[in-house]
């Protein structure tokens, strides 16, 4: 689920910032630059790990800010295919159940990645799976176990329709059909 990732990246420190140890400067902009943001094929950045080297520190003309070439390594939430992750049920609909872990929201588990046979109860807003006989509901605020099947990164549109779901840049489709996955009361 959290995976250390290296990075090399060129970093800018503002003049104003210059006054600070160089260690702090960089890792205040690296924060900037990286943190809780998606990087395509990549993941979630989470955190600063170490920084394991410090380059240059040139000076462009007409700028006034140094530049260092920074290598450094991030914590990273990617889930892996086939991983099973518990989350807590946030809301669900007609295409299925939306899932979150606190720090991270778009998780999806399509209507036909359900436990079979469930039906969407139009009056409750819920899913409800029928297991030999006995309806059993999947209530918001739940935990849910599900096991990962893909990680979307979405290309990042030019122009969104009014009214329409902010964009996820990165989006984890879930399934529970499987035993052990579902509620974790259930279990």
């Amino acid at each position: 689920m959290f995976v250390l990732t290296k990075f090399k990246h060129e970093v800018r420190v503002a003049p104003q910032k210059l006054s600070l140890p160089l260690l702090e400067a960089l890792t205040g902009e690296i924060q900037t630059l990286f943190f809780d943001k998606v990087i395509k094929d990549v993941g979630l950045c989470i955190t600063l790990y170490d920084v394991r080297a410090i380059e240059g520190g040139f000076v462009f003309p007409g700028d006034g800010a140094p530049r260092f070439t920074v290598d450094f390594q991030l914590v990273m939430f990617r889930p892996f295919i086939g991983e099973v992750i518990t989350g807590k049920l946030k809301r669900c609909d007609k295409t299925g159940l939306y899932v979150s872990l606190q720090f991270f929201e778009d998780i999806h588990i399509p209507e036909h990645l359900l436990q079979q046979p469930s039906v969407f109860d139009e009056d409750e807003k819920l899913w409800i799976w029928n297991f030999n006989g006995n309806d059993m509901f999947m209530d918001l605020e739940e935990e849910v176990r599900f096991r990962v099947v893909q990680v979307k990164y979405p290309t990042i549109p030019t122009e969104q329709d009014k009214g329409a779901k902010p964009f996820a840049p990165m989006e984890i489709i879930g399934d529970i059909n499987a035993d052990g996955l579902g509620l974790v009361s259930w279990w």
